[in-house]
């Protein structure tokens, strides 16, 4: 299951590829933006999300919707990730699993991410929710229908 659609999303600072931290409620007050959690990187479907993500970057753009990715890998994995795949977004390290059990984004008993997508608007707020294991690409197809609506 995934947060109700109307709740505040949960405030985070994470690790962050290119070595900085990000705080949801200060490096994004006042925007709307896509977090995306996924259970590895350099798995295949965590893959083709990621490059479906960084195929369509440019339409989000264009909607100024900033994309966020997160996993429990630590950040060495992410920029490794990141940079085999040319991926044009940040990815946040949540080794502790602490944000995405805050997102009921971890898959009871083996504690991995599930692959969930969340639309929040400007106040945060959830306005969509994606959550299907093995459809990798179809999150990106439903965040863009999200924003358009």
């Amino acid at each position: 299951m995934a947060l109700k659609i109307g709740t505040k999303a949960p405030d985070f600072t994470l690790s962050s590829t290119g070595s900085k931290k990000i705080s949801l409620s200060k490096d994004f007050s006042g925007k709307a933006l896509i977090i995306y959690f996924y259970p590895r990187d350099f798995t295949p479907g965590c893959t083709a999300e990621a490059c479906e993500f960084r195929d369509k970057f440019e339409d989000f753009r264009d909607l100024s919707i900033p994309i966020l990715g997160i996993s429990k890998d630590n950040i060495e994995s992410h920029e490794r990730f990141k940079k085999t795949y040319k991926l044009p977004y940040d990815l946040l390290s949540d080794t502790s699993g602490k944000v995405c059990q805050a997102y009921d984004a971890l898959i009871p008993l083996i504690k991995i991410p599930k692959r969930i997508s969340y639309l929040l608007n400007e106040d945060h707020e959830i306005v969509a929710a994606f959550s299907e294991f093995f459809e990798a690409k179809k999150h990106i197809e439903n965040m863009l229908k999200s924003i358009k609506k």
